[in-house]
């Protein structure tokens, strides 16, 4: 019998506050059964029944070894990192120079989980740390089973229209082993084109017929994946939280009407304001001066690397607005005009990749940001542009038959969002893959908001002059 009147204060005040934390996080939650717990934690600290830590005591009484120490304080420190990358922030690396001036290559982020709420994971039995790929054994850091519906909890706000957002690709959802990039889609896709019209496989008399064959080369492109691992690798499917993660900047809201016209976003037929980082490649012919690397450094121009082995007088460089006026009152500048790449109506260039959306990198929509709630009308022309919502997204069976639309055996001409979606684009203009080539980015891929550099290296340079100090703290969130 445990006499409760021995019990020390001191574990009486240590279990009310770790109770009250606890009981908040259930209620946060919304899942009750969790409760189940609070007679552990009351043992824990009141009673001491269970015998916690009888795995490290000795035999003789003696002090536990250090390994079983050493086991016990990293298994601890695992599973608050775990908790702790769920329910509030994470690292994160920046990759590309998507979002160059915003943010650099090698910048390294805490990213905000209470920005937009934490998501309940889709595979709670993971390994901290890593996303979805143990490095140098490339085995799976996760189990498929259990899996669990998306769950937002409640955070601090909303995607709001300009944030820097990190988020789970959404065409990663099947990913080539070995060649992670371009996506597995854009790649089944290209070759399928390829064999297609290699096969003569390429008319197209109505908009089904166009859906169809987009079908036929995907199916090509994959069997061709498929029998040639050696290039490619494993193909294999990842759920919503193991996809990879990209940071881009949310540029157009759910039930935004999203339009590029001429390099320039419009907003609901308003002009959208971008950041003053903003970049463009533009086209440049010097009078024979060859751009050495004290030029592109001088303008900060990102991976000057790239760019100083080029003998000219063509150049074609990534430049801010404020870059341009520089570059303008430079003597040996003849020629200065921003890149705009045309339609081109003899090949697909952008998402959805439909002769009926002669869309470009530059000159793309006007289109409708899908918006939870919001029905549809689906036709021939536009099922392209809504396929991978309806399937992939939402988890229906899409199919035609006989010129009809069916969706989950049930034919239709119409069909409502089960969820917000967003379009994102990096501010690196015309060197960004973003929603321009796979499409809208589902609100169950939203990851959280970078607040915050904790790290910056910059990959041209050696250590120690690689660090960024001037990078350091410096709010991420713009």
């Amino acid at each position: 019998m445990i006499n409760l009147q021995n019990v020390s204060k001191v574990s009486w005040i240590k279990f009310s506050i770790v109770a009250l934390i606890f009981v908040l996080w259930v209620i946060w939650i919304g899942n009750f059964w969790i409760l189940l717990g609070l007679p552990f934690i009351f043992d824990i600290y009141i009673t001491k029944i269970i015998p916690w830590g009888a795995w490290k005591k000795t035999k003789d009484g003696s002090k536990p070894p250090a390994w079983k120490e050493w086991l016990d304080a990293l298994i601890f420190a695992l599973i608050a990192v775990y908790l702790i990358n769920i329910f509030f922030f994470q690292n994160y690396k920046i990759p590309t120079s998507s979002l160059e001036k915003s943010l650099l290559v090698g910048d390294h982020l805490f990213v905000s989980k209470m920005s937009y709420g934490p998501r309940m994971p889709n595979t709670p039995l993971s390994f901290p740390l890593v996303q979805n790929t143990f490095p140098i054994i490339n085995t799976k850091s996760y189990f498929e089973k259990p899996h669990w519906e998306y769950k937002r909890l409640k955070g601090f706000g909303k995607v709001k229209r300009g944030d820097i957002v990190v988020f789970n690709f959404p065409a990663g959802d099947t990913v080539a082993f070995l060649r992670p990039n371009p996506a597995y889609f854009n790649i089944v896709r290209e070759i399928g084109q390829s064999l297609a019209q290699r096969n003569g496989i390429t008319s197209i008399n109505s908009p089904f017929e166009e859906y169809l064959l987009r079908l036929k080369e995907r199916s090509l492109g994959a069997e061709y994946v498929k029998q040639n691992p050696a290039e490619f690798g494993e193909v294999v499917g990842r759920p919503v939280d193991r996809r990879d993660n990209y940071v881009k900047r949310c540029v157009a809201l759910p039930g935004d009407t999203f339009e590029i016209r001429y390099n320039q976003l419009f907003i609901n037929g308003q002009l959208f304001r971008e950041p003053d980082g903003v970049q463009h490649n533009y086209n440049i012919l010097t009078d024979g001066t060859t751009l050495n690397k004290n030029f592109f450094e001088r303008l900060d121009i990102s991976d000057p690397e790239r760019y100083s082995g080029l003998t000219g007088p063509y150049y074609s460089l990534p430049l801010t607005q404020a870059m341009v006026e520089k570059v303008k009152q430079m003597p040996f500048i003849e020629k200065l005009e921003i890149s705009e790449e045309p339609v081109d109506t003899t090949r697909h260039q952008v998402f959805p990749y439909s002769k009926y959306f002669q869309w470009s990198r530059d000159n793309y929509g006007p289109v409708v940001i899908p918006q939870k709630g919001e029905t549809v009308k689906l036709s021939p022309q536009n099922i392209l542009l809504y396929e991978r919502i309806i399937r992939n997204y939402e988890g229906n069976k899409l199919e035609i038959r006989n010129n009809q639309i069916y969706i989950n055996d049930k034919p239709t001409d119409n069909y409502t969002f089960k969820m917000d979606y967003y379009f994102m684009m990096g501010d690196n203009r015309h060197n960004s893959a973003d929603s321009r080539y796979w499409g809208f980015v589902p609100e169950d891929h939203i990851v959280g908001k970078p607040i915050l550099v904790w790290l910056s290296l910059d990959q041209n340079k050696s250590f120690p002059k690689n660090i960024r100090w001037n990078r350091f703290f410096k709010y991420a969130g713009n």
